[in-house]
């Protein structure tokens, strides 16, 4: 039997209750998603992931960890980064000769941000961030903002690139969002319903070039709950041609796919009709997503984790979406292959305490 646990979930507080344990050890499950809610110090964050792990050695656990108010956690010891913009405005300190120092200077600073940043959450135990944003700053995007690392795509990759070596140095994967670009349009996804009217010509020339300038140095993708009428009816996350005709079919991308958050507004209304989480999660699947999230619904008895855990499965029994194998592959390689460094040890790395002096 093909097995595919493509299920990212969360839990409500800070350590597992016995509602945690048993989802987290349904065969569907893959992963948790961590928030700030999560959060009360490292010993508490280390403890709960060691928990985790106990479970299941299998599960990934992933966080929203960019920099500047995307941090899940800033005290104990965090070290607080700045939003990616920061990187793109030095990187435009070239001086008045325009020496290309500031390139320079922004690449060095990005990579120290990504080791900073991949080695604290390992040394915590956590396997994965949700970064680097490769979204172009338009300067439009309510939700989007200095999240982005500049407007000018190559700018983008050539940063994003820097950020994903640092990771890579503290032995952790990547995720690229939000694809093929959410920068461009106003509206929130977490509220809304974003719609971006430009020409597939367009978003392929601008947007997508990271995407495809990064090419196996991106590790995973999380598509936009944006949707480009003029490409498909349905949003990025649920569209077999952004997907799979472009980027695995155009682009060559052989990595991983997460779904964005399937409780947000933007991914709760399909071909203009209401969907439930599950039929959300059988729609992103089907178009070719390796994992869905589902955020927030752990609160409370978590009625909606358990709704979709139960509706995915029985949506396989009726054979409403298949397992993949390719999927589960793509999963498994997203966690961690090497040992994490623990925190008073990296604490007097000196690559470590290098990377401090270099962020901007």
């Amino acid at each position: 039997m093909t097995l595919h646990a493509p299920l990212i979930i969360d839990i409500a507080g800070l350590t597992l209750s016995k509602h945690d344990k048993r989802r987290l050890k349904h065969p569907l499950v893959g992963g948790m998603i961590l928030f700030a809610r999560n959060w009360q110090s490292r010993d508490q964050l280390t403890a709960l992931c060691h928990s985790i792990k106990k479970v299941r050695k299998d599960l990934l656990i992933c966080v929203d960890h960019e920099g500047g108010h995307v941090q899940r956690f800033k005290t104990d010891g965090f070290t607080h980064l700045p939003p990616m913009r920061a990187l793109g405005e030095l990187w435009l300190q070239d001086g008045k000769a325009g020496e290309g120092s500031g390139a320079l200077r922004a690449t060095r600073a990005a990579t120290a941000c990504g080791y900073v940043l991949g080695a604290e959450l390992r040394a915590c135990g956590v396997d994965l961030s949700f970064t680097p944003v490769l979204d172009l700053d338009y300067g439009e995007s309510s939700v989007i903002g200095n999240r982005a690392l500049h407007r000018d795509p190559r700018v983008v990759t050539l940063l994003a690139k820097s950020l994903m070596h640092g990771l890579l140095q503290s032995g952790m994967a990547n995720c690229g969002k939000h694809f093929p670009g959410h920068g461009f349009v106003k509206a929130d996804s977490h509220t809304d319903i974003p719609v971006d009217k430009r020409s597939l010509k367009a978003i392929l020339a601008d947007d997508v070039r990271p995407y495809d300038w990064l090419g196996t140095a991106l590790t995973s993708v999380m598509p936009a709950h944006v949707i480009y009428p003029r490409v498909d009816t349905r949003p990025a996350c649920f569209s077999g041609k952004w997907l799979g005709e472009i980027l695995r079919g155009q682009l060559g991308f052989t990595g991983a796919v997460f779904s964005d958050d399937l409780s947000m507004a933007g991914a709760r209304v399909l071909d203009g009709q209401p969907v439930s989480p599950t039929q959300a999660a059988v729609a992103a699947l089907n178009a070719g997503c390796d994992m869905v999230l589902l955020c927030n619904q752990s609160t409370g008895e978590g009625a909606e984790l358990d709704a979709l855990i139960n509706g995915l499965t029985e949506a396989q029994l009726k054979g409403q979406w298949q397992a993949s194998d390719a999927s589960e592959e793509r999963r498994l390689a997203m966690l961690p292959a090497s040992r994490a460094m623990p925190w008073d040890d990296l604490m007097v790395q000196p690559a470590y305490m290098q990377a401090l002096d270099l962020l901007p």
